[in-house]
């Protein structure tokens, strides 16, 4: 499977993908990164490993713009997966449905609860005893896409902002590449007279 992969920042996702799926031999091929900013660490990140990069911001224009750009260039690389790893801008359906069911997100959270910016924050002023992280289908409601695969972070009294988002890196950095090999896997199914419910086929012997 081909996938390319939207970034905005450091990159620490896109190099557990790197890491996990974009070997020789592997079911997922990473063919494409695109940042919305230039010089971040993701776009180091991908030309090490030999992965083509671009960027594509909104320069001062419209987003619907940028949307219709940026889908021109992630349509050229042919991709049948595109994944928002740290990607902070929100995509419109000028970009979306260009790419039906085909776009993920993840996100800090157990969404529903805690959608949007700041969500490890929103769960420690809460004072949830969970939390965790949710990789969905991106919509155009902000975090609202169902989701595809979810696992629970503990919130530890005495816990800051800074604690808490390291543990649930290390479940993002594993959740992502599990994403990505069941996609290519074709054991991700979402129902098509039920759009909110997704089902991950059992692979074999399981």
């Amino acid at each position: 499977m081909r996938v390319v992969v939207l970034v905005s920042g450091s990159g620490s996702n896109l190099q557990s993908l790197i890491d996990d799926v974009h070997a020789p031999g592997d079911a997922a091929r990473i063919v494409l990164v695109v940042s919305s900013h230039p010089g971040v660490k993701a776009l180091e990140r991908a030309e090490a490993a030999g992965i083509p990069t671009a960027v594509v911001g909104l320069d001062g224009g419209e987003r619907a713009a940028r949307d219709r750009r940026l889908a021109d260039v992630v349509e050229a690389a042919d991709p049948g997966l595109v994944v928002l790893a740290g990607w902070m801008s929100i995509l419109t359906g000028d970009f979306l449905d260009r790419f039906p069911d085909r776009v993920i997100n993840l996100h800090p959270s157990l969404l529903p609860s805690f959608p949007g910016l700041h969500a490890i924050e929103q769960a420690l002023a809460w004072g949830v005893r969970y939390t965790g992280v949710t990789v969905h289908y991106a919509e155009e409601v902000v975090d609202g896409g169902p989701p595809i695969l979810q696992e629970p972070v503990a919130v530890m009294y005495g816990d800051d902002a800074e604690a808490l988002t390291a543990r649930i890196r290390e479940v993002e950095h594993r959740l992502v590449p599990e994403a990505v090999r069941l996609f290519a896997a074709g054991r991700v199914r979402r129902d098509p007279s039920d759009r909110r419910r997704v089902q991950i086929v059992p692979g074999e012997g399981e």
